[in-house]
């Protein structure tokens, strides 16, 4: 006999910490990044700190702070249990009421557009989703209307590795080892054969290791010294989670892939543009980034997100 289980939802009555800057009283445009971003998209005089996604979002660039407002936010994580783990289940249909309560309690009833990528793009289409009447607009950079089981499997492999780091007491070790395995996905094959030398930089009698390896693991330290263990798994879970019916959204939309995608293929955008009901884009970055071109080729991204978010186009 089934059972149902029923899965403690976390508090999205609760705030999460934003961000709004930008030109007073312009049009609102959601600015959603990965699941290591954050509301701080880009430097302002109030908080001159480089933003994530500095070098598009600002004064003068793609997503100008002269004609727009923009809007960032803190994703949820579902909280700390006592053993280290997530305290609950976060979806990215929660995330997406998250962003509604802000609009609620800033007292905007429509943004412009709702820009996600990666995490941040699987967001935008679950509030297009569930909120169709709050946004004129999607932008959905490397990302789908659900994740691919191979995507799934690596990231799967990284859980167990921080989990495992948990119940042996090298949680942080774990974590910069899965964010470590993490880069290899992100980035592209082209740029790792034509950046890094295959040979070993360093052999001893017992070991070696190679540039590649170093990149890697300086990326993994990095991130395990400002993450928590819970809230990339939390993260980590909530975009295989991930499903959202291509069918339901009815906001004009601009999907973005980039060549040689390992976490979102080429197939997945094609098949979410082919079963949305609204007029929609399809463009391919030509990059040898991988699913990290939206943050590696700022030039490119942003001319695409200049004509999206022109009120004359999708028209």
């Amino acid at each position: 006999m089934g059972c149902t289980l029923e899965v403690e939802r976390p508090d999205v009555t609760a705030l999460p910490n934003y961000e709004l800057v930008g030109a007073a009283g312009a049009p609102v445009v959601v600015t959603l990044g990965g699941i290591s971003a954050s509301r701080h998209a880009s430097a302002t005089a109030t908080s001159p700190e480089p933003g994530w996604w500095e070098p598009v979002v600002g004064p003068g660039r793609a997503i100008d702070t002269t004609q727009w407002r923009v809007l960032g936010l803190d994703w949820l994580d579902g909280g700390r249990a006592d053993d280290g783990r997530p305290a609950h289940i976060v979806t990215t249909h929660d995330q997406a009421d998250a962003l509604a309560a802000v609009l609620d309690a800033l007292g905007i009833a429509r943004a412009h557009a709702v820009v996600g990528a990666s995490y941040g793009g699987m967001v935008a289409l679950a509030f297009a989703e569930r909120y169709p009447e709050r946004v004129d607009r999607l932008v959905v950079v490397s990302a789908a209307h659900e994740t691919h089981p191979m995507s799934t499997a690596l990231r799967a492999v990284q859980r167990r590795v921080v989990e495992l780091g948990l119940e042996t007491g090298r949680a942080r070790d774990a974590l910069a080892l899965a964010r470590a395995l993490a880069m290899t996905t992100y980035r592209g094959v082209k740029e790792f054969a034509e950046r890094f030398d295959p040979r070993p930089d360093a052999v001893d009698e017992r070991d070696a290791t190679f540039p590649v390896e170093r990149y890697i693991r300086h990326h993994g330290e990095k991130f395990a010294a400002a993450w928590r263990p819970e809230r990339f798994l939390a993260l980590s879970l909530s975009a295989d989670l991930h499903r959202v019916d291509p069918a339901a959204i009815r906001v004009p939309t601009t999907i973005v892939a980039a060549e040689g995608d390992a976490i979102v293929p080429a197939a997945q955008t094609t098949a979410l543009a082919a079963q949305l009901a609204v007029p929609n884009d399809v463009i391919t970055l030509a990059t040898r980034y991988g699913h990290d071109a939206f943050l590696t080729e700022p030039a490119a991204i942003g001319r695409v997100l200049a004509t999206a978010l022109d009120l004359r186009s999708l028209a």
